[in-house]
């Protein structure tokens, strides 16, 4: 049996805006976009044109890992940010780690900076400015005892 788990963020309504910059910032690609309004029309729960364009699932394709997003469907309730689940990032160069911290953290809060640890070369953690939380981590040797 092969199970596979990828991380799903539910935005808000700015679910584009998270992804553009979830794009750039990890390097990502979008691989699609559907909005709740390519469904087809159904009269009993008839969508506003705004409804229409909010997203209601979108793929970004980071390394081999894949990023899934959606807006929270028009009507119900969002649990705002929250820590009780964070992404782990496992750049292998340096530099591109710290390129990566450096796009989380614009807008958004250094909860630990990049900085040398036990178990890592460089590891920090960052909250973006969407409220979720990242643990850049460069692989390291494990250690010694």
């Amino acid at each position: 049996m092969s199970i596979r788990l990828n991380p799903y963020f539910v935005f808000n309504g700015n679910t584009r805006e998270a992804l553009d910059f979830y794009e750039k910032a990890l390097r990502g690609s979008v691989v699609g976009i559907m909005t709740f309004g390519d469904l087809p029309e159904d009269p009993n729960h008839p969508l506003t044109d705004e409804m229409k364009t909010l997203v209601m699932h979108a793929h970004l394709k980071v390394g081999n890992a894949d990023l899934m997003f959606s807006d929270t469907f028009p009507g119900t309730s969002h649990q705002a940010d929250g820590d009780t689940v964070q992404i782990a990032i496992h750049p292998t160069e340096e530099a591109i780690a710290r390129e990566i911290f450096a796009a989380l953290e614009d807008g958004g809060q250094v909860v630990m900076p990049l900085q040398k640890t036990d178990w890592s070369p460089l590891y920090g953690i960052v909250k973006d400015r969407f409220g979720v939380t990242f643990q850049v981590n460069v692989p390291g040797e494990p250690p010694q005892g």
